[in-house]
């Protein structure tokens, strides 16, 4: 299959008005420890925790690089069908993650998403499964909520110390006179890797906030996965994008490939 229009396929039916019902207590319980089941290498009980759920692991090939990947998506439409996806690299030990909590609001944050997981081995791609305004009382914007599956496999991941890139987009307007703002989300402290990463952008002609040292907009320190990894001193950068560094626009390219130096780099540690 084509991961790319596996996911984008997927991605394209999200709408604002859409259906969205977090998992209760009980299935995120079952969703993270089957993950973690997965994480671990046992995917035959991995699978029998997560289908009384509604989900199910498919080992898929993509046509484009002949590499494989491991899904846990829906069984069927339906409630968990809006819950998201995981997709992990199986043929190489993990190293990173990224994610996605607003596929479509944060329109070609999904894009992005699916080219860092393609174009740099050992990584991981968390896909939250609604618009963020579906649903119920802001229920479906996970990157401020602690009850989504998204949220869920990302504190799974945390466990395993594995970093993960958040990815985000903002509409540029005047008090945003940049290309992308970066920090590190709730702990807002340098990291090594944080610091490469602008001088990379800046590098290419991006101009990048850096949310240690300026004051930025969007810094997410009232994020769910910052918070989440802040607690249990894990690797979390926060990405803010405009337009332009999107999708088509003009500086997406660049955006990209300093992103996929950012996770080549925790590939190499």
């Amino acid at each position: 299959m084509d991961l790319r229009s596996r996911i984008l396929s997927y991605t394209a039916e999200f709408q604002p008005d859409g259906d969205y019902t977090p998992p209760s207590d009980t299935q995120r319980a079952k969703l993270a420890e089957g993950v973690g089941r997965l994480l671990d290498g046992d995917a035959t009980k991995a699978e029998r925790l997560l289908a009384p759920i509604g989900l199910k692991i498919t080992r898929l090939t993509d046509t484009a690089s002949g590499r494989r990947y491991d899904e846990i998506a829906a069984r069927k439409p339906g409630e968990a069908e809006h819950w998201g996806r995981l997709y992990l690299n199986a043929d190489a030990a993990l190293h990173w993650s990224a994610q996605v909590p607003h596929p479509v609001a944060d329109q070609d944050t999904e894009l992005l998403g699916v080219q860092l997981l393609e174009g740099n081995p050992g990584g991981s791609l968390v896909l939250a499964g609604a618009h963020r305004r579906a649903g119920q009382e802001d229920a479906a914007d996970v990157a401020r909520r602690g009850d989504s599956a998204f949220h869920t496999i990302v504190t799974e991941l945390q466990k395993r110390d594995v970093p993960g890139v958040q990815l985000h987009g903002f509409a540029k307007d005047s008090d945003r006179p940049y290309e992308a703002v970066l920090s590190t989300g709730a702990a807002q402290r340098v990291l090594t890797e944080t610091s490469a990463l602008a001088d990379a952008m800046e590098a290419d002609g991006l101009r990048v906030c850096r949310g240690w040292s300026d004051r930025c907009p969007l810094e997410g320190v009232t994020n769910a996965q910052g918070k989440e990894a802040q607690r249990r001193h894990a690797k979390f950068v926060h990405v803010e994008l405009a337009p332009r560094a999107r999708g088509n626009g003009r500086d997406a390219d660049e955006a990209e490939k300093a992103l996929s130096g950012l996770v080549t780099s925790w590939a190499d540690d």
